[in-house]
């Protein structure tokens, strides 16, 4: 199985209450799809910050970018991820691609929560996304696949850093991924 070692995480001042499971990734690599599924199985509620953004807003992710820009989405879905931080409930978080590139973001629910790094290529992403790519605002430009190669290179290190384990998912199933994601939250509630 395609699961790699801890990476350790950064523990930021800010603690919280409960230990959300914080699926992240490129767009593509299978967040709330799987996120979905992890929390059907492990009977927690499942948490899309896209969504909760969206009903905050009013108005969907790409009117958001096209209105507002990235800067003020990625507030947005800061604000989302305080609210989250106070839930009483643990659950499976799907932020955005781009929630560990924002100052503070990760520190909010670490610990005790644990971050998946859910690892997929640029080529698989995009052939994931085939039919979704108007509603990703950053992959609406004339080369998507370049576009998630620059998305990359731009996380790699953000993504490696919070990440308590990585799911390499290129090669598995969706249900590949979730089994591997159940026994991960079973380890880590032993530790």
């Amino acid at each position: 199985m395609a699961v790699d070692d801890p990476r350790g995480g950064e523990g930021g001042a800010a603690r919280a209450a409960v230990s959300h499971l914080v699926l992240v990734g490129l767009p593509g690599a299978g967040k709330s799809t799987v996120g979905r599924r992890v929390a059907a199985r492990l009977g927690r509620p499942f948490v899309d910050l896209d969504d909760v953004v969206e009903r905050m807003e009013g108005r969907t992710v790409a009117q958001i970018f096209a209105e507002r820009g990235e800067a003020y989405f990625r507030e947005r879905e800061l604000a989302a991820t305080a609210e989250l931080r106070a839930a009483s409930a643990a659950s499976i978080v799907a932020p955005g691609g781009g929630w560990v590139t924002v100052p503070g973001a990760v520190a909010l629910l670490r610990p005790p929560g644990r971050i998946i790094h859910l690892a997929v290529s640029p080529e698989r992403a995009l052939a994931r996304l085939a039919g979704a790519r108007r509603e990703r605002p950053l992959l609406q430009r004339p080369d998507p696949l370049a576009a998630l190669q620059t998305l990359l290179l731009a996380r790699r290190q953000a993504y490696e850093a919070c990440a308590d384990h990585v799911v390499t998912t290129d090669l598995l199933t969706v249900q590949q991924v979730t089994d591997a994601i159940v026994e991960l939250a079973s380890a880590f509630r032993e530790t």
